[in-house]
């Protein structure tokens, strides 16, 4: 679909660069914002809690759609600052679909599996599923859902506006601090120092997701809604997820496998959240894709441990 542009918040981000990737191999003319790494020409500096801005960007750009995966997306961090993830995560939100709805500019927004309790035996969850957050992280990206639903219906637009669910992601990272899979390469280093204990959390369920494969399915959802006559009768809330499923410490023991490193010093952590904790996280909210397959679209992922095989191969080289 030649001739059509996106534009991709937080474009600098771990899952806002697999999107726009994803995008431009599609022959899309794409934009991104960013703030702190935006180079000011195919990534725009914008600062999403300035309505001005925004507004802005999108007069520039004059997108088909918008991918909305700026967030503060690290649950301890968000406890931290309430105040500026709820401006970020909820009242940017609000503005940015505000925004799209009154141009008619399909958009989607990122959302999390984190909205769900992760109840032992509730999951898989569906889409339409009762929300129910264990933390603030959770609590403001589910706002953010419904501000978005509610912008694009109170404009008549409903079904211009949908949410996407996606787990814990990884991926080519800058950094390995981008990821919460990632990072735990890191973590297996560290064990290798000496005297170093380390424990690690064995009781909650992951399902780790490739950001390339998020990339692709936000295209291909894009070319549905856009090819739709009545977004209306299609789905508001979708959900990504692949099926892959571990817990931190065994992500550990095959990046330790992968690497041939020990992982003696990593102490498996049964115990689940400290009550007294400040940020409660969920047992297991593995999402159901059933939404995107009666959709026909393309919910295959790449396997978890044969990306890690060839990443890690193509590292050390």
């Amino acid at each position: 679909m030649s001739g059509k542009t996106a534009l991709v918040t937080g474009a600098t981000g771990l899952l806002g660069r697999q999107v726009v990737r994803a995008f431009e191999r599609a022959n899309w003319s794409v934009k991104g914002t960013g703030y702190s790494r935006a180079d000011g020409s195919s990534i725009l500096k914008v600062d999403l809690t300035d309505a001005q801005q925004l507004e802005a960007a999108l007069e520039n750009t004059k997108p088909q759609v918008v991918v909305h995966c700026a967030a503060n997306r690290f649950p301890d961090k968000c406890d931290k600052d309430p105040e500026g993830t709820r401006a970020l995560n909820v009242e940017a939100t609000r503005k940015l679909a505000s925004l799209c709805a009154s141009r008619g500019v399909f958009l989607i927004y990122i959302s999390t599996d984190y909205v769900f309790p992760g109840k032992p035996g509730d999951a898989p969850y569906e889409a339409d599923a009762q929300p129910q957050p264990t933390n603030l992280y959770g609590q403001t990206k589910l706002d953010g859902e419904l501000v978005v639903l509610e912008e694009y219906q109170s404009a008549g637009k409903a079904g211009l506006g949908v949410v996407l669910r996606v787990p814990v992601l990884y991926g080519d990272a800058e950094m390995p601090s981008e990821s919460a899979v990632n990072v735990l390469l890191d973590t297996v280093w560290k064990a290798q120092e000496e005297g170093a204990k380390i424990k690690m959390d064995h009781w909650a369920l992951r399902y780790p997701t490739n950001t390339e494969d998020v990339g692709r399915v936000c295209h291909d959802i894009s070319i549905k809604y856009l090819g739709s006559n009545d977004t209306s009768k299609l789905p508001y809330i979708l959900q990504f997820s692949s099926e892959d499923k571990f817990t931190k410490y065994e992500m550990c023991q095959l990046f330790g496998e992968i690497m041939g490193l020990s992982i003696a010093a990593i102490e498996p952590n049964t115990e689940g959240n400290d009550p007294n904790a400040s940020v409660q996280r969920p047992y297991d909210c593995h999402l159901s894709t059933k939404a995107l397959k009666d959709l026909g679209i393309d919910v295959s992922t790449q396997d978890f441990t044969g990306w890690w095989r060839w990443n890690v191969r193509a590292f050390r080289k």
